[in-house]
């Protein structure tokens, strides 16, 4: 038996139950994992709200770090005994241990904690897709990247940093502004002032940024397609203020041939090898020094309806981890 955080409906964060549920032994392709801690994201809210729906009951939980307990056949890129990370499909990190798939548990490096690897998967891997795999980014770049005092903003403010790519930061305080800018935004905004798109503006010289990469959603999306240069793209890779609403495409014309692209970390890690690549990618940075994985807050498992609270308010900066 383990504990296992599920819901049986869609709503706020009391609709989460801790119970008791059935392990068994992993069949061909999965492994089965005992958590050391599991790591907390925007999208756990997404699926517990239904914005993200999902068959219910459902367990919750995105990544976690862990030993591995026992692996099904056909499974050889880990064995029993190796400590692993992930983030990964099906939902269900939120408990003790799991049966689960095995393409995307990654084998974790003794120089890196399990708090650490919890709290890195889902954020750091999405960091990885943002600057390598969604469009081209060289040095001497500028980017607008949203929340960025947050887990994959903190992230993002490092890897931009070692990449020579100029990090213009929005965050919701100015306090996470100073934050963004110790680790590494060459700037930051408090985007509760309405005019933060004309500061973007002038901070680029009247120009516009490169690439704007907002997680944000629905409050500054329109804000952001008039920070990009002519030809910029724009990365909507979530909502943490709600859903973007449709778009005329023609506006994107006018704006100055823009692009969109609405990415998903799932698609770019679906397949092994390229999941596996982009694990060693963001171990190797964090191993380097490049890039610190700051943890914020830490709640105990049955504390899970706190941790949600806590996020949605807005109240968290950097990583938050789930203890077991």
């Amino acid at each position: 038996m383990t504990k296992t955080v599920i819901i049986e409906k869609f709503g706020d964060a009391d609709c989460m139950q801790l119970v008791e549920t059935e392990i068994g032994q992993p069949s061909a392709g999965q492994v089965r994992v005992a958590h050391k801690a599991c790591g907390l994201n925007y999208i756990d809210v997404y699926q517990r709200t239904g914005l993200y729906p999902l068959q219910l009951p459902h367990a919750l939980g995105m990544e976690a770090a862990g030993v591995i307990e026992a692996v099904g056949e056909g499974v050889t890129h880990v064995k029993v005994g190796d400590r692993v990370a992930y983030a990964a499909q099906p939902p269900g990190a939120y408990c003790e241990a799991r049966v689960m798939p095995a393409a995307q548990v990654c084998p974790l490096p003794d120089g890196i904690s399990f708090e650490q690897g919890a709290a890195m998967m889902l954020q750091g891997l999405t960091v990885e897709y943002l600057f390598h795999r969604t469009t081209p980014l060289k040095r001497g770049d500028t980017v607008l990247f949203h929340a960025a005092a947050g887990g994959v903003g903190l992230i993002a403010c490092q890897w931009a940093r070692s990449e020579g790519i100029t990090l213009l930061g929005t965050a919701g305080s100015d306090e996470k502004c100073a934050l963004a800018k110790e680790y590494g935004a060459t700037e930051c905004i408090n985007y509760r002032n309405p005019d933060w798109p004309q500061r973007i503006k002038e901070l680029t010289g009247g120009k516009g940024v490169d690439v704007v990469m907002d997680a944000v959603g629905a409050s500054t999306f329109d804000g952001s397609l008039d920070c990009l240069k002519p030809l910029g793209m724009m990365i909507s890779f979530g909502n943490a203020s709600g859903p973007v609403p449709p778009l005329n495409i023609g506006v994107l014309g006018q704006k100055g041939s823009l692009k969109i692209t609405r990415p998903t970390l799932f698609t770019h890690i679906a397949d092994h090898d390229a999941c596996q690549a982009m694990a060693k990618h963001l171990f190797d940075k964090v191993l380097s020094g490049d890039v610190e994985i700051r943890i914020d807050q830490r709640f105990k498992l049955s504390e899970i309806a706190d941790a949600h609270r806590a996020l949605e308010a807005r109240q968290t900066t950097g990583s938050t981890i789930i203890e077991i």
